[in-house]
């Protein structure tokens, strides 16, 4: 099996953990130490919040204030757009803040939340077959 692991940064741990647990995200225990804490998005994606101490314990690089800086933005996809004000009313409710409005095609409903260290996650609505629709046209 493929699976990715994420290395977040993140300047409170608990709290940081709370907030993915708030999206649905799972703790794996197995990974999951004072250092950093693994929570599960599925089978094949796991995001690793690490200490500020222990992230930077092996990499040795300058520390960019991530609130002011362009970086990569991930996708969370989700059955229903039901489902992703669902997510997005618990992280909120967790300390994430809704960057943008949202996005909306007739295809596609998206809405993005930065987690406590400005991390930017979307979460997406896709319905495929009208995706593929749009695109023959």
């Amino acid at each position: 099996m493929k699976q990715i692991f994420i290395n977040i940064p993140a300047s409170d741990l608990e709290k940081s953990m709370q907030f993915y647990l708030a999206l649905g995200f799972t703790i794996n225990p197995l990974f999951t130490d004072e250092d950093q804490k693994c929570m599960v998005w599925s089978d094949s994606i796991y995001i690793m919040l690490q200490s500020l101490a222990f992230s930077n314990s092996y990499l040795k690089k300058t520390t960019i204030d991530i609130k002011n800086a362009q970086i990569p933005s991930f996708t969370l996809p989700v059955e229903s757009i039901e489902q992703v004000n669902q997510m997005m009313g618990r992280g909120i409710n967790a300390g994430g803040r809704e960057p943008v409005g949202v996005f909306e095609e007739d295809f596609m409903y998206l809405r993005s939340i930065e987690d406590l260290d400005g991390y930017v996650w979307g979460i997406m609505c896709l319905d495929i077959p009208k995706f593929q629709a749009a695109k023959n046209k």
